[in-house]
């Protein structure tokens, strides 16, 4: 006998005619009229298409399917750069507090002073911490406050200048984004190549540097995990030429409480509180990536912003250089909560020790796996490193299938393929959250994958074999996406 399994199946499949996971009473109002009012085209006597299952069906489906995920409450999330770091539950008890989680984004200032509150004070934690006073909260993510960023400056220097200049600098490091944002600011794009150590090349900035750059956009700690340890150099090259430094704060995590980059010449700058300061990442929430820049900046911000009264706080529009509104209402308030509880939980020592723990976390791991991968840049790193397959391929193992096995073993896989300029990169960041019982498990599944790969590479070639799912066709998956749910025939 074989019992049927249909845990594999859409909701949609489930569904059976005439179940129903409600049950109402039948209501004694009349139907309204609606003659006149819709067209009889739109108008339909039932939701035709929905499933109809019973709510135990519903319930035990979506409980079962939450059981094959993974996420940062079940363990490690090694994805290098993204800084996924375990979000603390009480950030969360305190964007579900009524008076915040309730106020409407409409409210008049007086009666939504504890929120403006919590901005603005937000706002001036966030300046303290970088160095950069001048804040905005308004973006909705990392390439957006990126974008954010580049109006600010495309619009300071046509105000200064009289023209916004016309190249940006971006190293070959950058994330992929950061060419994105400049084009999107009518600026042409020039690569500068990263030097042997892993660092911007000083000699190759100073070349490039004309009175046509209008910024250099680079980040640091930049993607290979390296501090640029020349940022002062730098900064002084692109500011003698009259341009501007923007920093990608993707990887902030590793200075907060240690560093500012305010004061080692950076303009402005986007933090993603997604990643820094705990938020929920991905599909977990909505993310935020405010941003910060010097006093210089401040005529030049998103409207409206938090100012402080006599009278109280208050939403002031009138800022007649503003680049305008970049985000409906005032930003993604939840998050704004979270990074605010986070902070304040922390306090300056906390906050300081959440940086040392993450670099500490990535050195040993770079520590205990350089004998057994090829490390392109082996010396102390900050709070992410970077290994790649080299040594793994000579036995016809590569990067992609390191990651598979890696599910195997229980873990998230981390970052593969990027930075581009490392062959066949792995980039792992453990972040502070992870003790030393985690990364010795995490360390042992890559020495076991490093020794499968010399005697076993079809094994790797296979994984993941544990999971619901084997190894999916990724190539045809994005050639030939499904993007909706067909009924089956028959």
């Amino acid at each position: 006998m074989t019992i049927p399994d249909h845990r594999d199946q859409l909701i949609f499949d489930l569904s059976t005619p005439g179940r129903k996971g409600y049950s109402l009473p039948a209501h004694d109002v009349p139907p309204a009229p609606l003659e006149g009012t819709v067209p009889d085209g739109l108008l339909r006597s039932g939701l035709a298409g929905f499933p109809e299952m019973t709510e135990v069906g519903l319930v035990r489906h979506y409980t079962r399917l939450s059981t094959w995920n993974y996420g940062v409450d079940t363990g490690m999330y090694p994805l290098g750069s993204c800084t996924m770091k375990y979000n603390p539950k009480v950030n969360e008890a305190a964007a579900r507090m009524r008076g915040f989680a309730e106020v409407h984004p409409l409210a008049p200032d007086e009666t939504a002073q504890g929120a403006l509150a919590i901005m603005h004070a937000l706002a001036g934690m966030l300046g303290e911490i970088t160095g950069l006073p001048t804040v905005s909260l308004q973006p909705a993510a990392g390439a957006h406050g990126e974008l954010t960023g580049m109006m600010m400056i495309r619009k300071r220097l046509i105000t200064r200048d009289g023209h916004p200049r016309r190249l940006v600098l971006i190293p070959d490091s950058a994330h992929g984004t950061n060419p994105s944002s400049a084009h999107l600011c009518g600026y042409q794009v020039r690569e500068i190549k990263s030097c042997a150590r892993g660092n911007l090349s000083v000699s190759a900035l100073a070349e490039a540097m004309t009175p046509d750059v209008a910024a250099l956009m680079l980040t640091n700690p930049n993607t290979l995990g390296m501090f640029e340890d020349e940022i002062c150099d730098v900064a002084r090259i692109v500011h003698e030429q009259g341009g501007l430094v923007y920093c990608d704060g993707a990887n902030m995590n590793a200075l907060i409480g240690k560093a500012r980059p305010g004061d080692f010449g950076m303009d402005i700058m986007h933090l993603n509180l997604h990643k820094t300061f705990s938020t929920p990442h991905g599909g977990g929430g909505p993310g935020s990536g405010p941003v910060v820049a010097t006093r210089e900046f401040e005529p030049f911000l998103p409207t409206p912003v938090v100012v402080a009264t006599r009278d109280g706080l208050r939403l002031d529009y009138d800022r007649p250089l503003s680049i305008g509104r970049v985000k409906a209402f005032h930003g993604n308030f939840g998050m704004i909560l979270r990074a605010y509880a986070y902070i304040r939980s922390l306090g300056p020592k906390g906050i300081r020790e959440s940086a040392e723990n993450a670099v500490l976390n990535a050195n040993y791991v770079r520590a205990r796996l350089r004998d057994a991968y090829e490390v392109p840049y082996d010396r102390v790193n900050m709070h992410e490193v970077i290994f790649s397959d080299h040594k793994q391929n000579e036995y016809g193992v590569t990067t992609l299938d390191i990651a598979k096995r890696l599910i195997d073993l229980g873990f998230h896989p981390p970052t593969i393929y990027f930075p581009l300029i490392v062959h066949g990169a792995l980039m792992v960041e453990p972040t502070e959250s992870e003790g030393l019982d985690e990364l010795d498990r995490f360390v042992e599944a890559m020495l076991q994958i490093a020794e499968e790969a010399r005697t076993n590479p079809d094994l790797l070639k296979k994984a993941p074999v544990t999971t619901r799912r084997s190894r999916f066709d990724e190539a045809t998956a994005a050639r030939k996406p499904i993007l909706k749910w067909t009924r089956p025939v028959g």
